[in-house]
C-alpha cells in the first residue's frame, strides 16, 4: 500500500514537471515591451538606445521618423535572420523595431515583443533568446499593447474577428520571373517613391530567396501619421508598429493584409475606432502595389 502511494505521488510530481514548460509557454503575450519612461529628449536618447542595441549584438538596418517626436530604429542580428529563414514567410519576423517617442512631456522607449510576433508569424522558434538580448539592451519595465494579452497558441491562428484575414491571407502585389528581378523592381519603385512609399530598410534572409523591406507611407488614407493619429491614443505609445513592410519571396512581392497587420499590433482596437480608418488597408495595398510594380 505504501509503495503504491509513493508511486502515485512520484507520477504526479513527474506530470507536473512535464506540464510546467507548456504552461509557461502559454502565458499571455503582449505586442510591445516598455524599456523606459521618464524625462528626456528624443535627440539625446536616440544615440544611447542605438549604442545599447549594438552592444548586445544587434545591427541597425534602418531608421525612420514618422512624425515629430518619434523615431523608430529597425534592427536585426544573425540569430534572428537564421530563425526567420526556418519558417514560411519568416521574413516578417526578421527584425525588431525600437521606438523613442515623446508623449507629452514624457519620453518612452519601447519595442516590438519578439515572442509575441514569433507566435503571430508562426515561426518555428519562439525568439526567447532575441527577446532576452533586446530586454538587456533597452530594459524592460512592462509589456503593453493588449489589456489581457494573447496566449501563443491563439496568436498562431490570430485574426481580429470572424471573416477577417489571418496571417497566411497574404496580399500578392506583383510577380516577376526571378527573385533578383523582383527585388530590383521594388528597390526602383521605392527609390522613385511610387505610391508615396519610400524604403526604410531591407534584410535578406540567409540561404533563402526571401527578403523583407520596410517602407514609409507619407500621404493619403494609408499614411503612417494619419493612421497613428486615430488609433495610437493610449498612455503608452505604439510607435514600434511602424514602419509597414513587404516581403519579396521567390520572385513574388507580398504584404500582410492591413486588417491583419493593424489589428495584430492593436489587438484591443474597438470596431468603432477601426471603422475610422476603414479606408487604410486598401490605401496601403494600393501604395505598396504601385511601389512593387504591380498592376
Amino acid at each position: 500500500m505504501l509503495y503504491s502511494r509513493v508511486l502515485v505521488f512520484c507520477l504526479f510530481v513527474l506530470s507536473m514537471i512535464q506540464a510546467a514548460p507548456a504552461i509557461a509557454a502559454d502565458q499571455p503575450l503582449k505586442p510591445y515591451l516598455l524599456g523606459f519612461r521618464g524625462p528626456g529628449t528624443v535627440e539625446a536618447k536616440l544615440p544611447e538606445v542605438k549604442a545599447a542595441l549594438e552592444q548586445k549584438g544587434f545591427q541597425i538596418v534602418g531608421e525612420y521618423a514618422p512624425y515629430a517626436g518619434a523615431e523608430v530604429i529597425v534592427a536585426t542580428n544573425d540569430a534572428l535572420k537564421a530563425a526567420a529563414a526556418k519558417s514560411g514567410f519568416g521574413a516578417y519576423g526578421a527584425v525588431v523595431r525600437v521606438a523613442v517617442t515623446l508623449a507629452g512631456k514624457e519620453l518612452q522607449v519601447a519595442s516590438t515583443n519578439p515572442r509575441y510576433f514569433a507566435a503571430a508569424y508562426r515561426m518555428k522558434d519562439d525568439l526567447s533568446d532575441i527577446a532576452a538580448a533586446l530586454e538587456q539592451a533597452i530594459g524592460k519595465t512592462a509589456e503593453f499593447g493588449s489589456r489581457d494579452g494573447i496566449p501563443a497558441a491563439k496568436l498562431r491562428k490570430y485574426h481580429y474577428m470572424m471573416m477577417m484575414p489571418y496571417f497566411d491571407d497574404h496580399v500578392k502585389l506583383a510577380t516577376f520571373p526571378s527573385q533578383d528581378e523582383a527585388l530590383a523592381a521594388v528597390e526602383a519603385g521605392l527609390a522613385a517613391k511610387k505610391g508615396g512609399a519610400a524604403k526604410v530598410y531591407r534584410v535578406d534572409l540567409p540561404g533563402k530567396k526571401e527578403s523583407v523591406i520596410g517602407v514609409s507611407l507619407a500621404a493619403g488614407d494609408g499614411a503612417d501619421a494619419v493612421i497613428m493619429k486615430v488609433i495610437d491614443l493610449g498612455e503608452l505609445k505604439h510607435t514600434p508598429h511602424l514602419p509597414y513592410e513587404l516581403v519579396v519571396s521567390d520572385g513574388s512581392v507580398y504584404m500582410l493584409h492591413g486588417k491583419f497587420r493593424i489589428a495584430l499590433d492593436f489587438p484591443d482596437l474597438t470596431m468603432g475606432t477601426f471603422m475610422k480608418i476603414s479606408g487604410a488597408p486598401s490605401a496601403i495595398e494600393e501604395k505598396l502595389k504601385a511601389a512593387a510594380g504591380g498592376k
